[in-house]
Parts: C-alpha cells; structure tokens; sequence
C-alpha cells in the first residue's frame, strides 16, 4: 500500500445506550371495553378517572464511533474515504456538501480542487457543493455559519440518506456539526480533523455545539458522526500557537486517566513543542485513544449525569475564553484552567506540591501558557455557575489527588481560586 493509503482504525462500539419513555395521561378506567379488546369498536368514553395511568417502555440503541488516522486523505491512492462511505450501486446515487475551514483551505492551495477531483468518482456520493466557512471560534460565534450549511442542505436537496463533510480544526467541526444534526433531523457527518486539538479531542465524540449569548456551547446537540478521520498531512499547515495549543488537552488527560502517558509527555515535551512529528503521533494518537474509550465505555456519552470528568480545568477555560472576547483560544485557556485547577488541588490539601508544580512546569515546557491576568477578574468565577447551569444539578468540578486519581468536588473555595491564581502569576514570571 502506497504511503498515501496507510490507516489506522480506532473503531469503537459503545453498549447500547438505554433510554426510558414514559407517557403519564389520564386514561379511563380500564373497565372499559376499548381497553379489554384491540378489536372492540368506539364508544362513548366515560368520565375520566382521577388515578394517573402511565405507559412506560425502555429501549436500547447501539451505536459505533470510528476514528480513523491517515495521511493525505483525498489523494487518489488512498481508498479510505471508499470505505468509509460505502454506497449501494443499486441505489441512487447519494449527495454531499463539503464544508472546509477556510484557514486550511488558504494554507492549502488547491484543497478544494483535489475535494472535488476525488468525489468525481461514482464510488463515492456526488459532491453537489464544496464552501468555506470562517475557523476558529469565529465559526461557532457567527450564526451565519449554520444558516449557510443549513441553505446549502436545502439547496442542493441533501437528506438524510447523504452526508456533510466537514474538514477543519474543531470549531469548525462543532458548528457544522450542529448544522447537519438539525438539518432533517440529522444528515449524515464525516468529521476530517484539521488540527492537534481536534485529532486528538476536539472532533472525537457526539457533541456539537455554537456559541450565543456570549457563552461557550450555550446551544448544542448530540449526534454520532459517520466516522472522524485525522489527517496527518494536514497539521503542517497549522502556526505554532495551534500546533502547541491542542497538547493541553492531552495533559489533562494523562492527568485523569494515565500516569505513563504524562511520563511521555514529560519525557518528551521539548520535542513535541518543537513540532517532532514521529514524537508527537504516539502522543496525539494516544490521546484520542483515552478520549473515544471515555465516551464510548465511560456509561455516560450523552452527558445525562452531574459530572464532566473530561473537563478538568474547563469551567475557568470556558469562562476565560468568553471574557478575552476568544483572544484566548480554546487550547491555551484549557493550558491555564488546567494549571489553576491543579494549584487549586494542592492548596486544598488534595494533591502533593510536587505532583502541582510538575504539571505546571510541563504545560510551560510544551509551550503553553499558565496564567491570564483575567484570572484576577471577579468574573471570572462566575463560570462556575455557567458550568453547573449547562449540566444543571449541583455544581460538580474535578480536581486532581495524585496523577490518575481524580475527585469530584461540589463547591470552590473563591479565596483559594484566587490564591492559585496569585501563585501561578509568580510561576510564569519565572
């Protein structure tokens, strides 16, 4: 197989995800001949009874999350994309937009003509429109993104027997994302990840979500994608802010979950910040490895409980993002909400100063950043509410007892938070 044409399958299949229905009415009594027999004729209903009657039926749906790493994707020697959009012949033949980041598309000089020179052939849907949207947090603060994607829907008649194809970094893939998922009630997704931070997080998993009201995800769905495809090739197009950025997210993961993964990191954090690629892919593939296994084994994909394990350093992130006006983009803010946390953690007795300051100093060592002066904003503890008000419940936050040992907490100490920040300003003044 030429080098074009090489993969590597992360395929997942989740337990079926249970759901209960309940239909509460006020039905009549169950003496009543309509309801001893299917086959009885209609009669005149007697006056309702003042007991509640409820129906209730539960039902389990399985679902499959294929993840998959390549190099040049829409090359002609590579045959993934046949196998991932597999189409009966004896069927019509199905359609597609294609929605590219235009960030890509612009560091990328002929993109959209090898898009559509690979979909002319009839093994795979008809590409019916190839457009560029806005990357960055820009695609999930503009409302006009959705709306474009949802004409081209229309326009171009695709339903939900075709696909969208997004192809971007992970802002990108979360507003197209959502386009596709109202658009009939959900049009087939191929998510190809652009960006570290969408290869080994962002585009992985069944959330979509924009930006309104100047909130982080304010408005959202869940929707499992046809399959995510990382494209090797694609990440030397990104500067090195955004190739250093996605890397938090694999720090808070090794944090939570993999104590040899961060030893990796740690070992090997120069490298990775200096763009060392055959260092970097066991790290960034390693990562999106513990995040699939997280949704797809973790009992809760849809988000349906008080916790979000996965998001350990995000209720400040989140905040700091909206309140930099997204200056901070998603990865460095994830870097400092981390680095607060995790101070935090050791300020409360929970974590060894140690174990605190080697996290830190790994974050500065793969580049990132670890304090904001917003971090001395009264307002930024007000992401602690947004943060319980988009799960709802009690306010639920991780923090951190040793590497691999995550807490739940149910509040913040507002003088510790401030006391973590103090001291994480001393530590980037280093």
């Amino acid at each position: 197989m030429g080098n074009g044409a090489w993969k590597m399958v992360l395929a997942s299949r989740s337990g079926p995800a249970l759901f209960s229905h309940r239909a509460p009415r006020m039905l009549p009594d169950s003496t009543h001949p309509i309801l001893q027999s299917p086959f009885s004729l209609p009669r005149p209903m007697p006056r309702l009874s003042s007991d509640p009657i409820e129906i209730h039926d539960d039902f389990a749906v399985g679902f499959s999350h294929r993840l998959l790493f390549t190099r040049s994707v829409f090359e002609s020697a590579n045959p993934l994309l046949e196998d991932v959009l597999r189409i009966d012949a004896a069927a019509p033949r199905p359609g597609m937009v294609a929605v590219v980041d235009a960030g890509l598309a612009d560091a990328t000089p002929g993109l959209l003509d090898a898009i559509a020179h690979r979909f002319g052939n009839d093994t795979l849907p008809e590409l019916r429109d190839a457009i560029t949207v806005r990357g960055g947090e820009d695609a999930k603060n503009d409302p006009g993104v959705v709306d474009l994607v949802l004409g081209a829907v229309e326009r171009h008649r695709i339903d939900r027997r075709s696909s969208i194809m997004v192809v971007g970094g992970g802002a990108v893939i979360d507003a197209v994302g959502y386009a596709a998922s109202i658009a009939h009630r959900g049009v087939r997704l191929l998510r190809v990840a652009s960006t570290v931070l969408g290869q080994l997080d962002a585009a992985i998993g069944v959330k979509n979500g924009v930006n309104r009201f100047g909130k982080k995800n304010f408005v959202g769905c869940f929707d499992v994608p046809t399959a995510v495809i990382c494209d090797e090739a694609m990440l030397a197009t990104l500067p090195d802010r955004h190739w250093r950025s996605g890397f938090s997210e694999a720090v808070k993961i090794a944090c939570l979950k993999d104590p040899a993964f961060l030893d990796l990191m740690d070992r090997d954090a120069e490298r990775i910040r200096d763009r060392d690629l055959d260092t970097a892919r066991p790290v960034i593939r390693r990562c999106a490895e513990l995040h699939l296994h997280h949704i797809t084994r973790g009992g809760d994909p849809f988000e349906r409980n008080e916790a979000r394990p996965l998001d350990f350093g995000h209720w400040a992130a989140h905040r700091l993002e909206s309140l930099s006006g997204f200056d901070v983009a998603h990865g460095e803010a994830v870097s400092i909400g981390i680095a607060l946390d995790t101070l935090y953690s050791a300020l409360d007795g929970r974590l060894a100063d140690a174990t605190a300051t080697r996290i830190v100093d790994l974050l500065h060592r793969l580049g990132l950043p670890i304090h904001h002066e917003l971090l001395h904003d009264d307002r930024l503890l007000d992401g602690l509410e947004e943060f319980r008000e988009h799960l709802g419940g009690r306010l639920t936050v991780t923090l951190l007892e040793d590497i691999g040992r995550p807490v739940e907490v149910h509040e913040m100490d507002r003088s510790r938070v401030q006391a973590a920040a103090d001291r994480l300003r001393v530590h980037a003044d280093r």
